[in-house]
Formats: structure tokens, sequence, C-alpha cells
């Protein structure tokens, strides 16, 4: 993940369009991951997993649900970025 995007578009089940911020990047195990937080001046923050494969012709990510990985990816971006809370 060499270059941080400034915003990704996630598509919902719903096919309804969402803008996230990108906030920090960070690589675990091998997988990228995204903290980012909506537009719409909610302050919802999410993490975001990259589970593309290598035909894919861009960056697939689906959000982290399980509960170990979630809290592996947010004690490394707490680390990441100290100042800003993340409960």
């Amino acid at each position: 993940m060499g270059n941080k995007p400034d915003s990704i578009t996630f598509v919902t089940e719903n096919n309804e369009e969402v803008i996230f911020e990108v906030i920090e990047q960070t690589r675990l195990g091998g997988i990228d991951y995204l903290l980012v937080c909506t537009t719409d001046g909610s302050d919802e923050a999410l993490i975001l997993k990259d589970v593309s494969v290598d035909t894919d012709p861009e960056a697939v990510y689906e959000v982290v649900e399980d509960e170990k990985e979630l809290a592996a990816a947010l004690d490394i971006f707490k680390e990441l970025i100290d100042d800003i809370e993340l409960n």
C-alpha cells in the first residue's frame, strides 16, 4: 500500500454508494486494512480489509466483523493514531 487514497467508495448490498474518508492504513498478517470514517458528518469509523484477488481490476474491501481480527487491527491503528479516540 504505497500511496494512501484520500477516500474510497463502498457499494452496499443495496447497491448504494457510501463515500469514506481514509484516516490511516496498515498491513497485518499480509492483509491491508483501512481505518475509514463516513463523510456524512456522523463520525462513524470502520475498519475495512482488502479481500481482492489478483484478477480484480480494483481493490475490494469488506468491513471487519471478526472480533479477534477487529481487536488486532484496532490495536495497530491506536498506535498509529494516538490522538484520535477509537472506542
